[in-house]
């Protein structure tokens, strides 16, 4: 049988199981993909103590490290290596410990060089709690 260690992936589960093995941040995180395909990813996390600012809400940094993630998992999900051009986020609800938010990252437009991403992060209500906007270049490098 060939060795088949340097044979890039073709599908958006076999590039995610390659970025997640090296993954360490969204590991410590304690994201948990749900589903993935092109041009998309959902996961969720629980917020613990530790994510927490200094007035008892989740702080910041936390929640835009998920969306990023997601947005990695969403754009890499072609096959072709991408790398964030610009991201913003506006944060609409405070995250709160013990809370369980779902990241999901939609692919908007892709071109290619360049994707548009949206990604959502809602509570267990449903409730909105924050918009992660990300601009991916992608790059002609296979994943």
């Amino acid at each position: 049988m060939a060795d088949q260690t340097h044979i890039p992936p073709t599908t958006p589960q076999a590039v995610l199981e390659r970025m997640l093995a090296k993954d360490t941040f969204s590991r410590w995180l304690g994201l948990e993909v749900e589903a993935v395909g092109e041009g998309y990813c959902r996961l969720h996390f629980r917020v613990r103590e530790e994510m927490l600012n200094g007035f008892g809400t989740l702080h910041g940094g936390v929640s835009y490290s998920a969306a990023d993630s997601a947005f990695a998992f969403a754009c890499n999900s072609h096959g072709r290596l991408s790398v964030a051009l610009s991201t913003s986020m506006e944060y609409l609800e405070a995250g709160r410990a013990g809370d369980v938010l779902t990241v999901e990252a939609q692919e908007l437009n892709l071109k290619n060089k360049v994707g548009v991403y949206q990604i959502r992060i809602t509570n267990q209500q449903g409730v909105l709690v924050a918009l992660f906007k990300g601009t991916s270049y992608r790059t002609s490098r296979p994943i």
